[in-house]
């Protein structure tokens, strides 16, 4: 009998799922079956919900217990069950009757397409909870999206047939797509559209915090509890693009970024003399060599560590940055191709100001393909596949990049074509949104359609906003995607097989091989 089952993010175990006393992400059998009782819940109160009114508290509630159970991002027991804990009891309060909860075993039971298509919808609710969420904490919901999470939360604890659950994978991206509209229009509204900017992987002397994760606002408030103590601030993984908005670069004390991918942070924390605060995902298992000094907020959550809560306070975060002193001198740091600095805020704004030059380049042949080679990082030695391509991608080819796999290319100079870096970083996972923006905008200048450009998607997947990600571009009918480093281990043969005739989707093989196959196809 097996104590758990997860297969939802790209390292599970045999590309099949984790089924042992442990996840290969670290979270043991236990928690990841109290993550399961608390989808379970999250369905109960779906149920409870469209019987009844929920409130902007259910709203809240859907969109926390969903993100608790996105991969690396709680590992605290005690913390999830606080959670369930609360939705049973708005259950009770929004539902004008008896609403049971769902036996998530039953899903990963259910026949293998039903299976392949349901988990393709929670995979994508969890990750467009995530979005809505930090869309939330900027003041920004959508009544469109807040309803979506209840009907598609019902419908995979319903007996549905796998018709139905295709249209509902679909519309999954369609609702994602103005989520993560609402929360570009949060983003740019609180600090600005990005601008381009070089941040240095250097740092410098004196105590300093690293701020992971994703939440723009949890670093905003930092920053200004830091303003003035001698302390600088240095963004870690999905937090480097904040150093391109303009109401957040002006702080002088933000200085650069800390180390590469979330993947390495157990190696590149070791010993580190400042604090980590976590606002998301990806928090690894905490290494005794620093685990005196990582700090969560938010929804994250781990045993034992710190935790800052509502208030937001992070005095205990400025008073140990402080006891720890820092570097005592300039402290060198690399990407991962050994460059010495990267750059970021290739947002759509940034990058189609210059619009007329690039179609202008396209047509005099200086711009021959574009690449979107980005997504999801992870640890598997596969992923240099995405560093080798686009290493091996010719000169008069651009290439678009964002979440954390753009570390395995964003420090490496690969030239400029007049003037346009071969690089742009266009954000976080979230700004997908930017990179569906300037190909839209791309297509009407050239009078066709997204798949008649130049342009290939070359996607890494790791969690469950890539899955959501990747639901928005089927949606939007974008073929000839290429994704890795493996296939969804929850896709079915079948899913598959339609994956596969409907949009072209292939996996990623040899780079070089994908590569002349991409450009011999123009």
């Amino acid at each position: 009998m097996r104590e758990m089952f997860c297969f939802q993010c790209q390292q599970t175990a045999h590309n099949t799922g984790c089924d042992g006393k442990a996840g290969v992400c670290g979270k043991k059998a236990d928690t990841a079956n109290y993550q399961d009782e608390l989808i379970g819940a999250l369905i109960g109160l779906a149920r409870a919900a469209r019987a009844g009114t929920p409130t902007p508290h259910t709203d809240e509630l859907i969109l926390k217990g969903l993100f608790t159970t996105i991969t690396n991002v709680n590992f605290n027991n005690e913390t999830i069950l606080q959670c369930k804990a609360e939705i049973e009891k708005e259950k009770a309060a929004v539902g004008p009757g008896q609403f049971d909860d769902y036996d998530l075993a039953a899903l990963w039971e259910a026949g293998e397409d039903v299976r392949s298509l349901k988990s393709l919808i929670l995979f994508g609710l969890k990750g467009m909870a995530a979005y809505a969420y930090h869309a939330r904490a900027l003041g920004r919901t959508d009544p469109a999206v807040n309803a979506f999470f209840y009907e598609a939360l019902e419908a995979i604890g319903a007996e549905k047939k796998p018709d139905e659950l295709l249209a509902l994978v679909l519309k999954t991206g369609e609702v994602n797509l103005a989520c993560m509209a609402l929360l570009d229009a949060a983003n740019t509204g609180a600090y600005g559209d990005p601008v381009p900017v070089t941040v240095p992987l250097t740092i410098e002397k004196g105590p300093f915090i690293v701020v992971s994760g994703h939440d723009l606002h949890d670093l905003k408030l930092l920053l200004d509890q830091t303003a003035g103590r001698g302390i600088n601030i240095y963004t870690h993984s999905e937090m480097l693009p904040a150093h391109g908005y303009p109401e957040l670069k002006k702080y002088p004390h933000l200085k650069g970024n800390f180390g590469t991918g979330w993947q390495n942070q157990q190696s590149e924390f070791h010993n580190i003399p400042a604090p980590i605060l976590f606002t998301t995902n990806c928090l690894m298992p905490v290494r005794q060599s620093y685990s005196d000094r990582v700090f969560t907020t938010s929804v994250v959550s781990y045993p034992e560590l710190t935790h800052i809560g509502d208030d937001k306070d992070f005095t205990p975060v400025i008073e140990k940055a402080l006891e720890c002193g820092g570097y005592p001198e300039d402290h060198p740091m690399t990407g991962m191709n050994g460059g010495s600095t990267v750059m970021t805020g290739f947002a759509r704004n940034a990058v189609l100001s210059h619009a007329e030059q690039i179609v202008r380049l396209v047509r005099e042949g200086k711009i021959r393909h574009f690449f979107l080679i980005g997504g999801c990082d992870g640890a598997a030695p596969t992923r240099s596949y995405y560093t080798d391509f686009a290493r091996m991608t010719p000169p008069d080819t651009l290439i678009l990049t964002l979440a954390c796999g753009k570390y395995r290319l964003n420090d490496m100079d690969l030239g400029s074509i007049e003037g346009i870096p071969r690089v742009l970083d266009c954000g976080q996972c979230n700004d997908a949104y930017s990179a569906i923006r300037i190909a839209l905008a791309l297509a009407e200048a050239f009078g066709c359609g997204v798949n008649d450009l130049p342009l290939t998607l070359v996607l890494s997947w790791y969690e469950q906003k890539a899955v959501c990600i990747l639901l928005t571009l089927l949606y939007l009918g974008l073929r000839n995607i290429y994704l890795g480093p493996t296939l969804p281990a929850f896709v079915s043969p079948n899913v598959l097989d339609f994956l596969v005739k409907q949009y072209n989707l292939t996996p990623t093989g040899d780079p070089k091989t994908d590569l002349e196959k991409i450009l011999n196809r123009q």
